[in-house]
């Protein structure tokens, strides 16, 4: 089970592993890549990911010699490579669909794998993610009654930003609830 944002980290790695060996250096530029910018990683973060994928049996690492006469470290480069254990822990985690995978640290790493995912586990964490957010909603407006003339106006001004922010994403995850039922034209084959 994905429980907290390394774990997430770990999914990630797995997932992006999945498409071929990489050196640390390229899973940091493609999670970037994949994840966004606001959920870089540093290497203080990537690297015990790595270690601990290999210390599971996920990953295996071998050492790529440099070409010579090349312009680069004369240092070995480090080549991650996912194991068939490693496939099939990525194949377990990419189907869980609890609230582990629909809260705020593991959302956006699921949903950018969701290409990744069955109709039926991606539903799922979306309807899981817009049930947890208008909860939240709630909380939040009840907080806002309660405290509202407490507030002075910028205070207020902030809490309710937060509301139109999470009434955002409950809108954006209801258009794509509503797609994920849709029928899917067939595929065309050549």
């Amino acid at each position: 089970m994905v429980r907290k944002r390394g774990d997430v980290v770990l999914l990630a790695v797995l997932a992006l592993l999945a498409d071929g060996p990489m050196h640390g250096y390229e899973v940091r530029k493609r999670l970037d890549q994949r994840l966004g910018a606001l959920r870089a990683l540093s290497y203080g973060t990537l690297y015990p990911a790595l270690r601990a994928l290999q210390a599971g049996g996920c990953i295996s690492e071998s050492t790529q010699e440099r070409l010579p006469g090349t312009i680069s470290p004369k240092r070995a480069r480090v080549v991650y490579e996912i194991t068939p254990h490693g496939r099939d822990r990525l194949a377990a985690l990419l189907e869980e669909a609890g609230p582990d995978a629909w809260e705020d640290d593991a959302f956006g790493v699921h949903f950018a794998l969701f290409a990744r995912v069955a109709p039926r586990t991606r539903l799922r964490i979306l309807e899981g993610r817009r049930a947890r957010l208008l909860e939240r909603l709630e909380v939040m407006n009840r907080s806002i009654d309660r405290t509202q003339a407490q507030l002075d106006s910028y205070a207020l001004e902030a809490q309710r930003h937060g509301v139109e922010t999470v009434r955002s994403e409950v809108d954006w995850l209801e258009r794509l609830i509503t797609a994920e039922h849709a029928p899917r034209a067939p595929q065309e084959r050549p």
